[in-house]
């Protein structure tokens, strides 16, 4: 007895010390670590202090960061459709060209993403707030806008970025010209306003000059090393554009020239710039439009990467004929192949073949098929990750949600009607299949006594098969709780459901 009460009072060190585990060297424990999902350490903190302190240490956070396999994300903003509102959906692909149908719950229903960056997603909502959160831990950091309640204000105004030498986090918006909250003039911006995780508040820089803020809008921003680039309008530039960048360590501005123009066709129409991040690299996306939709791209797809900042040295990395319709971003390369949207409904992916060649649309594969359609989807570059924002939480500027948020909201509630109405349709789905295995199972004991009367095997064993056939064994598929699904999940669970309702209608039928 004495032996029994003494192993069941042993404390947590010397539970620690009897773990084999933490007999390991250090360093070995640390590599086994780093090798694990966000998931698992997620679990693993709190085992044991020993354990805790590992997984917790920035320096572990910054190897496990480096470690981590990338994922593309793919980003569907929310919309209004035939008058039935959509909310925004996030679908991850791994290494493998997989999509997943994991649900990424720190993205609420009318969250657009304005950046990717470590793990960490910065989003922007209608309210006097933007969210950073972390996709793999949940975490979150309500901040408050620079302007609240600016008229004509968009997400594509923001921006989200890593210095990789002060390793700090950086929020940008570009403030178009206003007076007292509301547009002054919407097509210009002479202030930067940037916001460094764990400051009291966003602090104003000032442009060289005013600069265009539809061309923001329509090009897109990216964030490389520690710098962000966007294009402007350059009447006296080679085709009327260049990139602008801006150093948010030194707050700095400078303009890049672009490559020399190449002459247009007559019979397309104006042509379209992109700026995008293509391996760690600034690249210009070029194409003209079709004449008779704007969106549509046509002719050669031209890909500039920009080989050197300071002597401003461009080469052209692809020359795609036959584009895709739609150029995802900011980014839209992954590994060797590019996605794009193609048609009203499709992401699809296209390998690299090298620096000429044309898009042969027999070969192209269908990652996502997604309905109804919407435009502006956007592609990712996304990790999961450790990185912490607690160590954040106690600045000024960090906000307390609103009590009513995300699927809480009132446009939310016929959405969440449509999800009430599909699982009550399961549960009847789920009594009629219950009846029928009860049924099967009756019937099938009765057959049997049947058949024990039929002297003949050969024909026994026929009507036995025959017997199997009319009564199939169905599986016994529990009701769940009401839950939120990516698209992926959505289809592959809509599929599973029109199979059970063609196999209640055969139970039935039996």
């Amino acid at each position: 007895m004495l032996t029994m009460v003494t192993e069941e009072t042993k404390s947590m060190k010397q539970i620690n010390e009897e773990c084999i585990i933490n007999h390991l060297p250090g360093d070995l424990i640390e590599r086994v670590f780093l090798r694990l999902p966000v998931s698992t350490l997620l679990t693993c903190v709190g085992v044991c202090k020993h354990w805790h302190n590992i997984i917790r240490d920035p320096q572990f956070v910054a190897l496990h960061l480096q470690c981590a396999p990338s994922y593309a994300l793919v980003f569907f903003p929310p919309g209004l459709v035939s008058g039935k509102h959509y909310p925004s959906d996030a679908v991850l692909i791994d290494e493998a060209w997989s999509p997943s149908t994991y649900t990424v719950p720190v993205i609420g229903p009318g969250d657009f993403l304005f950046g990717s960056c470590n793990g960490l997603l910065g989003l922007y909502t209608k309210t006097s707030m933007i969210k950073i959160a972390n996709l793999a831990t949940g975490e979150c950091l309500h901040l408050g806008k620079p302007v609240k309640n600016l008229k004509g204000d968009h997400f594509c105004f923001y921006s989200f970025g890593f210095h990789p030498v002060t390793k700090e986090y950086k929020i940008t918006h570009f403030l178009g010209d206003c007076i007292n909250g509301r547009p002054h003039n919407k097509d210009k911006f002479n202030i930067i306003q940037v916001y460094t995780l764990g400051d009291e508040k966003w602090k104003d820089i000032q442009t060289p000059e005013a600069l265009s803020l539809i061309s923001v809008r329509n090009s897109g921003v990216v964030n490389v090393d520690g710098k962000m680039y966007w294009l402007t309008e350059d009447m006296s530039a080679s085709w009327q554009h260049a990139v602008m960048s801006f150093d948010i360590r030194e707050e700095s501005f400078a303009m890049i020239q672009l490559p020399a123009a190449r002459e247009d066709h007559d019979y397309y129409g104006s042509r379209k710039f992109l700026i995008r991040d293509i391996d760690g690299k600034i690249c210009i996306v070029t194409a003209q439009t079709s004449r008779y939709d704007a969106r549509t791209l046509v002719g050669e797809l031209q890909i500039w990467a920009l080989d050197n900042m300071v002597e401003q040295r461009w080469s052209q990395k692809y020359n795609i004929k036959y584009p895709p319709d739609y150029i995802l971003g900011p980014r839209f390369v992954h590994r060797d192949r590019i996605l794009t949207q193609r048609g009203h409904n499709n992401v699809c992916s296209y390998e690299l073949l090298g620096e000429n060649f044309e898009i042969d649309s027999s070969k192209m594969v269908k990652l996502l098929d997604f309905s109804p359609c919407r435009h502006n989807l956007q592609s990712h570059n996304c990790v999961k990750s450790l990185v912490r924002l607690d160590v954040y939480k106690n600045a000024k500027i960090v906000c307390r949600p609103k009590q009513r948020e995300g699927w809480e909201l009132n446009k939310w509630e016929a959405w969440e009607r449509g999800l009430s109405e599909n699982e009550k349709l399961r549960s009847v789905i789920h009594q009629v299949e219950l009846n029928g295995i009860a049924c099967a199972q009756q019937n099938g004991i009765w057959f049997n006594d049947i058949l024990q009367h039929i002297l003949d095997d050969a024909i026994r064993r026929e009507i036995g098969m025959k017997i199997d056939q009319i009564f199939p064994n169905f599986p016994d598929q529990q009701t769940r709780p009401l839950r939120h699904l990516n698209c992926v999940a959505q289809k592959l669970d809509q599929d599973n459901l029109i199979a059970r309702i063609n196999n209640s209608e055969t139970i039935i039928k039996v």
